[in-house]
Parts: structure tokens; sequence; C-alpha cells
């Protein structure tokens, strides 16, 4: 099978318009990190005799797999503006989605995947067989992108959901870097619900809720204060809230560019990603999302 460049971005298309948003944010993000952008399209293995009988839909096939590639490289170098210049590659794999893309992410720095598309690589639903797969067998974050980006959505700043496990802290990693490379700030979002600040008619009871706030707080700049000293150049605004995780982090989302989450934690912020909080954040937040494993 062909192999991307070692550390490229790797982006999946299917000549949708969903895809070519997902070449868009992924020549971008090859480009801020100096990295090579690897575009590929998957079709299904072709069954025995394929390519000599029924040489017509053969050929069909073939020059849409090209045109759909050509396509995306287009739109990749036409993206990339003042960022460039950008190794761009393309291919054409015949495979299964899921087996071809776990497959090259053994040595791509990222997977990118449109939110919906024709089918294919493309993500029709967080749940389907092409995401759950990739998140659950990646060797690289996953990246879900929107068809299309806010108005102003290059100035804002990235979201990335803590909660003290180690796949937070990766998560962390990641959101600080494209901070920092897209000369932006950063909102450390954390979220906790503990019945113990609730009285028996399920209201707050001040003194516990105010005592249990600060403790959170101190955890989460302590969490926070060696990514301050390596990226002294991003903003970091911290962001606390009782209840719902998946909620607050769709609320808050709406102030971000990109959403970074782990895909498993503690149950708060990063939680299963493929249980309730992440399908929500993935399928109801209006930017892009990375998942980090």
């Amino acid at each position: 099978m062909w192999r991307p460049p070692r550390n490229a971005v790797l982006v999946g298309v299917d000549g949708s318009a969903a895809a070519l948003g997902a070449v868009r944010w992924a020549a971008l993000t090859a480009a801020l990190r100096g990295v090579p952008l690897a575009v590929v399209h998957v079709v299904d293995d072709p069954v025995p005799g394929w390519l000599d009988a029924g040489a017509a839909i053969g050929h069909r096939q073939r020059h849409r797999a090209r045109e759909v590639v050509a396509s995306a490289l287009r739109v990749a170098e036409e993206s990339i503006g003042e960022h460039g210049p950008l190794r761009v590659d393309g291919e054409v794999v015949h495979s299964t989605a899921v087996a071809a893309l776990v497959a090259l992410s053994k040595e791509a720095a990222m997977v990118v995947v449109g939110y919906r598309g024709h089918g294919g690589v493309l993500v029709r639903s967080f749940l389907g067989s092409v995401s759950s797969g990739l998140v659950y067998n990646a060797h690289c974050p996953v990246a879900v992108i929107r068809e299309a980006p806010l108005g102003n959505a290059a100035r804002a700043p990235i979201l990335v959901g803590i909660d003290g496990s180690s796949a937070s802290e990766a998560a962390t990693a990641i959101a600080f870097d494209e901070a920092s490379r897209r000369g932006v700030g950063l909102i450390a979002f954390h979220a906790w619900a503990d019945p113990r600040v609730f009285n028996s008619n399920n209201k707050f009871q001040d003194s516990k809720w105010d005592a249990r706030l600060s403790e959170e707080e101190e955890a989460l700049a302590e969490r926070l204060a060696g990514w301050h000293e390596r990226y002294p150049n991003v903003a970091i605004r911290r962001r606390i809230e009782i209840g719902d995780p998946a909620h607050w982090l769709i609320e808050v989302s709406e102030l971000a560019q990109l959403i970074v989450v782990g895909s498993h934690g503690r149950g708060g912020v990063a939680g299963k990603l493929l249980g309730s909080v992440g399908s929500a954040v993935v399928n109801r937040a209006k930017v892009p999302v990375i998942v980090v494993r």
C-alpha cells in the first residue's frame, strides 16, 4: 500500500463539499506545523476480474477517483496562502476506509475527515463504522471538520477539555501547540458534578460549593502551570462549570475555533469519547474537533 510522507497531516476525501472543507483545514494545519499534507481517496477493493470485465465501469471509477484527488490537491494549494510552500501528495487507495486510514495513520501526525460526505472515508454519523474505527484504532489524533468555519474563526481561541487524566494531558499538549502556531489564546475548560454540593431539595449548598470550587480552580491552575511556562505566548483563560460536560463544552465552543478532547478520561470533560460526551461534542459543536487517544 502507498505510504504518505512521515509525520504528514493525512486527509480523507470523497469529492464532497465536506471533504474539501476538511482539505482546507488540513492544508493550513500542515503548513503551520511545517509538515507535508497527504490527500487520500479510498475506494473498495475491486472484485476479481473488475479491471478486465466491464471496462467502461472500471474506467469511470478510476477516472472519478483521479478527479477527486486532483480537485482536493488544487484546493489544498489554494488554501495555504502566505503559509506555504507546502509539500502535498495525493493517492487513490484500494481498500476499506477504516483499514486504509488506520494503516496510514501509523506514521501520520493527524488524520482529518469531514463531518458529512458521500460516504467512503467521511463521517455520516460520528458513531458510524469509519469514525468509531478511527477513534478506537488510529495511531494518531483524529480531527473531524465541519463544512463552513465561523466568521472570525481564525482569531478565536482553542478550547481544550481538562480532567486531569493522561488522555486530557495529551489533549492539552496538542491544544497549546495549535494555539501557539495559530497565534491565538486558549480556553482551559473543566466541568464537574458532585452531589455533595446539593442539599435534599437539589439546591446548591453555598459553603460546599465555594470550598469545592476553590479546590477545582487550584487543581486546574496546577495542571496548567507547566504549559504556561512552555508556551508563554499563549494567553490562558480558565473556565470551570458544574453540570453536564457535553452541554458546557458545546456552549463554550461558540467562543472557539477548535475543540481538543481526549478519547478517554475520568468521566469528566474527556470521558469516554464514544459515550455521550464525545458523540455530543462531535455531532453538535459548530467547530472542528480533535480527538486525542
